[in-house]
């Protein structure tokens, strides 16, 4: 508990705690430990702090103690809930002190926890890890955060040896909201890469196959945003949807082949009916010259 009396230090080698130790919590773990700082780790089953532990971080009896041991207290829990659970018996320890939760959950339960740990005299900070466990603390980590800037700023030398930090202000809700965003896309690219492969392999395509042409699909998206449709980021800010490239009415009769395809093949449609829907929506709408882009309408105010 070498920091108790000073728990907002910005030395290189400052103390760091980090409190629940699944994949991630143990790659920041050694990703911390590797660049010099003392950390000390507290994880509901101890069993799992062993790894870390013999790579020389320390293990706190209890979460208090862990708390107590570092200004900087990282939380890679399964959400937020976790969180209260875990540092129920440890309020008195919080004043003064840094929590960085890296859980993932909504941005308004972002909000509350950090009024909550306002309340006890602790300031916060959201993180969103953009990466996987086996790339945190490399070249292509980087990390969203929200909160205080101050605290953002006290210790954003440790954090970014976790990955790149990419501070967006002081909101607490909005590196949750980034990190959600993230996600829609991730986990909907996932499920249309496996629908993909479904669709190929009732054509005795194996996925060994099909997933090279289909990766390559899925990496050229953001190049052709970027470089087509004239830039639809601006174009959305501006309210603008011009219809001289991909149409709603054209993107709309793939969305209605697809699940034709999918239905004649057997498949799940849930994918493909909700990617039609945006597109029957714009249309029933009106807007079957605009861009594809229009489909955002139909997203921000459901029927």
């Amino acid at each position: 508990m070498n920091e108790q009396h000073n728990p907002t230090p910005s030395r290189h080698n400052s103390a760091v705690t980090v409190i629940g130790l699944g994949p991630m919590g143990r790659a920041m773990t050694r990703t911390l430990l590797t660049a010099g700082h003392p950390v000390t780790v507290w994880n509901r089953t101890s069993a799992r702090a062993d790894g870390v532990v013999a790579d020389g971080a320390k293990l706190a009896g209890t979460a208090a103690e862990a708390v107590e041991a570092s200004g900087l207290v990282i939380l890679s829990l399964t959400d937020y809930r976790a969180m209260y659970d875990v540092l129920d018996g440890a309020t008195g320890s919080l004043a003064g002190r840094t929590l960085v939760n890296l859980s993932s959950d909504t941005p308004d339960r972002t909000r509350e926890a950090a009024k909550w740990a306002a309340g006890h005299g602790a300031a916060f900070l959201t993180g969103g890890v953009m990466v996987p466990a086996p790339m945190v603390g490399t070249d292509a980590a980087h990390v969203y955060y929200s909160g205080p800037q101050e605290a953002m700023e006290s210790h954003r030398e440790a954090l970014a040896l976790l990955g790149t930090p990419k501070y967006l202000g002081e909101d607490p809700g909005l590196a949750q909201m980034m990190y959600q965003a993230q996600l829609a896309v991730f986990l909907t690219t996932l499920s249309a890469l496996m629908h993909a492969t479904a669709m190929l392999g009732t054509a005795g395509m194996k996925a060994g196959e099909a997933l090279p042409e289909l990766l390559a699909s899925a990496d050229s998206i953001g190049a052709i945003l970027r470089a087509g449709e004239a830039r639809p980021g601006a174009a959305l800010d501006a309210g603008e949807h011009p219809g001289d490239l991909s149409t709603v009415t054209m993107m709309g009769a793939t969305a209605d082949h697809i699940v034709e395809t999918s239905t004649s093949l057997g498949l799940d449609l849930a994918l493909p009916l909700a990617v039609r829907s945006h597109y029957r929506r714009a249309l029933a709408d009106g807007h079957g010259g605009d861009n594809w882009t229009r489909i955002i309408d139909g997203i921000r105010e459901p029927r």
